[in-house]
C-alpha cells in the first residue's frame, strides 16, 4: 500500500468556532433572552466568550472527559457552552426539560455531571430534584444572578474573571465531545456519546446540501428544534461553518411569539418538528401573510403530513425541506434535497418527493432488510426494516451494554425500529415504526400514511393511529383525533372523507376525539401513551 503524504490534523471542534471568528467575525447572532430583551452580538463575540467559558471550566477543575451538563433554551449563552465545553475536551451533556423528573436524575447521575449549568427559569424545576441529585454537583446559572439557588455561581460572574483568548487543545478527534440521551422509549434513557470526529463529518453532510436549507452568508435561519435535543439537529456547527446569521428564539416558541420574531429579523429559514408549524401555520392564517422573507421550512423529529407541506407551499411560497434521523445518527440522516431535475417535475410529483423523508445526507447508508435478513431493493415497492450505518452513526449506547447488544445487525449496521422502502431516486419513505405498523388478518397498515390522509379533514387539528385488539384480524387500526378549535365531525364523516384516500380494508373501525393528545419530551405524538390509555378499547367491529 502506497500512502500518501498529506499532514495528519484531528478534526477538532473547536476549529469550527475559530474558523468562523476568522472568515464570518462580523456575523451576527440574535438571542431572544430569558430576561425579555433581545442580545446581539457576533461570532467572533461568540468565539471570545467561547474561551472565558473555557478558561473557566479550567479554573472549576474541568477536564478531559468530565461531563457538564446543561439545562438551557436556545440562546447565545447556550451556543457558548457547545464550543467551551468540548473545546477543553469535555462531555456537552445537553439535558432535555421536558424528560421525567426521575428520567432528569437518572441522566445526570449515568452520565456522572460535574457541572450543571441552567437558565433561570429552570431554577425552581432544580431546586425541586436537588436533593436527588448529586451532593458535589456544581450549579451555574445563565445569567447575572442566581436567582436564589444556593451555592450556585452566576454565569456572567464567572467568565468577567477569565481572559477572552485561548489556545484550544489538540488531541484525539475520536474523544467524547457530547452526549445526548433518548426519549420516549421504554426504560430508561439510553446515552449516545459523540465524538469530535463523528461531528465534523456529520456537519460536512450538512454542508453537502448548504444551498438547499438555508445554510449561507446570506440566510438568516431561526432553529426552533432546541438545543436539548440532538445538538439541535447539527445547527450549532454547521451554522457558523457556513456563517449564517442565526437567531435563537428563546423560550417562546408560540405561533404568535414565533411569526413576529421571525417577521421582524427577516428569517429566511426555520428548522423544527411538526407540532410548532401547526402554531406558526395558525398565526399566518390569522395574519394572511407569512413572515417577511420566510423562505423555507425544514420539518423533521416526525413525519411532517402531506397537508402541512401543501398548504407551506401552495398557500404561502413556503419551500419545505422534509427530514428524518435519530439521535443515534448524530442526528440528520437523510433530507428532501430535490435538486433541478426533480424541480422541474409537475406539481403532484414535487409534493410527493417532499413527503417523503428524503435522500440521504452524505456519510449516511441505508438498506432496507425482510424478515430473514434479506436486503430488498430500492424499487419504491418493496418495504423492510430500515438499517444505517455511517461516521456519525453510534456503535453502541454509553454504559450499556445490553441495550447495545440489541440494536445491530452482524454486519454492524444499526436497526432503527423503522419500517421503510426507498425509491430509485434513492427517496426514503418510513411506512411506521415496527412497534406502530398494525397488522391486519397478516397484512401490514402503516399508521403514518392514514394520520397523513386523516390530516386532510378540515376538522382534524392532529391525530395518532394505533392498534386496537380484535378478534377476527389480529388488530385494527383505531384513529385518535383532536378537533381543530370550533369544528365538529363524526366517525361516520371522517371515514367517508377517507374513503377514496386509503385501502378499503385500511379504513380505522374506530374514531375516537379527544380533548388532548399526549407528546414525548421532544414533541412527538406519544403512541406508548396512548397504547396503554386505549389497551382495554373494544372496537364495535369486535363486538359485531
Amino acid at each position: 500500500m502506497l500512502q500518501g503524504q498529506m499532514m495528519d490534523r484531528p478534526l477538532m471542534i473547536s476549529d469550527i468556532i475559530t474558523y468562523a471568528a476568522d472568515i464570518r467575525g462580523d456575523q451576527e447572532i440574535v438571542s431572544a433572552r430569558v430576561e425579555g430583551d433581545r442580545h446581539r452580538y457576533t461570532y467572533a463575540d461568540l468565539a471570545g466568550r467561547a474561551a472565558q467559558l473555557a478558561n473557566a471550566l479550567r479554573a472549576l477543575g474541568i477536564g478531559m472527559g468530565d461531563r457538564v451538563a446543561t439545562l438551557a433554551w436556545n440562546g447565545y449563552r447556550h451556543l457558548e457552552l457547545y464550543y467551551g465545553i468540548s473545546g477543553i475536551g469535555a462531555v456537552c451533556h445537553t439535558i432535555n426539560p421536558r424528560l421525567f423528573a426521575e428520567q432528569i436524575v437518572y441522566v445526570v447521575g449515568h452520565a456522572a455531571d460535574r457541572v450543571l449549568f441552567l437558565d433561570a427559569t429552570f431554577v425552581p424545576l432544580v431546586q425541586k430534584l436537588r436533593d436527588q441529585l448529586p451532593d458535589d454537583l456544581r450549579y451555574v446559572v445563565l445569567g447575572d444572578d442566581t436567582h436564589g439557588l444556593e451555592g450556585a455561581l452566576a454565569y456572567e460572574t464567572l467568565l468577567s474573571q477569565q481572559p477572552n483568548a485561548i489556545d484550544w487543545p489538540s488531541f484525539d478527534e475520536r474523544s467524547a465531545s457530547g452526549i445526548c440521551y433518548t426519549s420516549g422509549t421504554t426504560g430508561h434513557p439510553k446515552g449516545v456519546l459523540y465524538t469530535h470526529r463523528s461531528t465534523l463529518l456529520h456537519s460536512y453532510g450538512l454542508l453537502a446540501v448548504a444551498s438547499e436549507v438555508g445554510l449561507t452568508p446570506t440566510d438568516t435561519i431561526l432553529p426552533v428544534v432546541p438545543l436539548f435535543h440532538v445538538n439541535a439537529w447539527g445547527l450549532p456547527y454547521a451554522m457558523p461553518l457556513t456563517g449564517t446569521r442565526i437567531v435563537m428564539p428563546g423560550p417562546k416558541l408560540d405561533g404568535e411569539n414565533l411569526f413576529r420574531l421571525m417577521d421582524e429579523e427577516k428569517v429566511t429559514s426555520a428548522w423544527g418538528v411538526p407540532t410548532v408549524w401547526l402554531g406558526l401555520l395558525g398565526e399566518m392564517r390569522k395574519q394572511g401573510r407569512k413572515p417577511a422573507g420566510f423562505d423555507h421550512v425544514v420539518i423533521g423529529g416526525s413525519a411532517a403530513p402531506e397537508p402541512m407541506i401543501r398548504e407551506f407551499e401552495a398557500d404561502f411560497g413556503v419551500r419545505v425541506v422534509h427530514g428524518w434521523g435519530m439521535t443515534e445518527m448524530s442526528p440528520v440522516g437523510t433530507l428532501t434535497t430535490m435538486g433541478p431535475t426533480l424541480n422541474a417535475k409537475p406539481e403532484p410529483e414535487r409534493r410527493a418527493f417532499k413527503s417523503s423523508q428524503g435522500r440521504r445526507v452524505f456519510g449516511c447508508e441505508l438498506k432496507i432488510i425482510d424478515e430473514a435478513g434479506n436486503r430488498l431493493p430500492h424499487d419504491g415497492e418493496a418495504f423492510g426494516e430500515l438499517l444505517v450505518r455511517g461516521h456519525g452513526v453510534m456503535d453502541g449506547y454509553f454504559a450499556n451494554a445490553e441495550a447495545s447488544a440489541q440494536v445491530f445487525d452482524a454486519d454492524g449496521w444499526l436497526r432503527t425500529g423503522d419500517v421503510a422502502k426507498i425509491d430509485g431516486h434513492g427517496f426514503l419513505y418510513i411506512v411506521d415504526r415496527t412497534k406502530d405498523v398494525i397488522k391486519s388478518g397478516g397484512e401490514w397498515i402503516s399508521s403514518l400514511d392514514l394520520e397523513s390522509a386523516a390530516l386532510g379533514h378540515p376538522a382534524i387539528a392532529e391525530c395518532a393511529v394505533i392498534a386496537a385488539a380484535h378478534p377476527r384480524w389480529g388488530e385494527r387500526p383505531l384513529l385518535v383525533a383532536r378537533l381543530a378549535e370550533g369544528q365538529t365531525t363524526t366517525p361516520e364523516d371522517v371515514r367517508a372523507f377517507l374513503a377514496d384516500k386509503v385501502a378499503k380494508w385500511w379504513l380505522p373501525d374506530d374514531v375516537v376525539f379527544v380533548d388532548d393528545l399526549p407528546h414525548t419530551a421532544t414533541g412527538k405524538l406519544s403512541k406508548l401513551t396512548l397504547r396503554e390509555r386505549f389497551k382495554d378499547y373494544v372496537l364495535p367491529t369486535a363486538v359485531e
